[in-house]
């Protein structure tokens, strides 16, 4: 049966992984940016009108002021249209959808380890702390690119202006384009940290049993020169 310290500590990174689980699922369901551009009909050099898109990872919402006409508001699912305007854009998102997915998995992981290892005493395999440090490695390193990646391909590639012109009636001229991050986005964030958070309290318990190791397997040259006398 494990101590009461070691309970408390698997426990704990249980609890904390669970946690960002939630943030993360929770993120995964709403915006995670806003596109904002000015808009003018092809060959016109009056942008009097506007065009925000709403991106989340599996719909979008496009509201066209006057972009070319009176415009209006569309809901679209995200992936489908994306392959409707191009390789980079929907690579892209689709890469960092299924890197989200492998951090879910991988989240998963870390807590059935932790679950297993409160109730039990495995032996230092992947069943053990190393287990737990290489899933919830792997949950940051993958959320920090999927950080990268998304922001790459809204800020970076031409999504914005081909779904804007895929709606559109005519072929439209966009300009000053502005983007911000939205919660979905944001939220990756924490999901990041707390991962971290159950690598620290795992190598919190396993630096204390290491060291009560080593403490009770002293060498013989600490002991006194009388004992070893004898």
């Amino acid at each position: 049966m494990p101590s009461i310290k070691k309970i408390l500590h698997f426990m704990s990174s249980a609890w904390v992984t669970a946690i960002s689980v939630g943030i993360l699922g929770y993120g995964m369901s709403t915006d995670w940016s806003k596109t904002t551009m000015e808009c003018a009909r092809r060959g016109s050099d009056f942008f009097n009108g506007t065009a925000e898109l709403t991106l989340e990872l599996f719909s979008g919402n496009l509201e066209r002021t006057f972009c070319p006409s009176f415009g209006g508001s569309v809901v679209f699912p995200v992936i489908p249209k994306l392959v409707e305007t191009g390789v980079t854009p929907v690579v892209l998102h689709a890469l960092a959808l299924c890197l989200l997915v492998l951090c879910l998995v991988f989240s998963a992981a870390s807590i059935l380890i932790s679950l297993y290892n409160s109730v039990s005493n495995p032996y230092e395999t992947y069943m053990g702390p190393v287990g737990i440090y290489a899933c919830s490695s792997l949950c940051a390193c993958l959320s920090v690119v999927v950080l990268i990646l998304f922001v790459v391909n809204v800020n970076v590639t031409n999504l914005a202006e081909e779904l804007v012109n895929e709606f559109a009636t005519t072929e439209v001229d966009l300009k000053n384009k502005s983007s911000e991050m939205q919660l979905g986005y944001y939220l990756v964030i924490p999901y990041t940290v707390l991962s971290l958070v159950a690598i620290v309290l795992i190598y919190m318990y396993d630096h204390a049993a290491y060291t009560q190791r080593r403490e009770q397997q002293r060498p013989t040259e600490d002991a006194p020169k009388e004992i070893m006398m004898y």
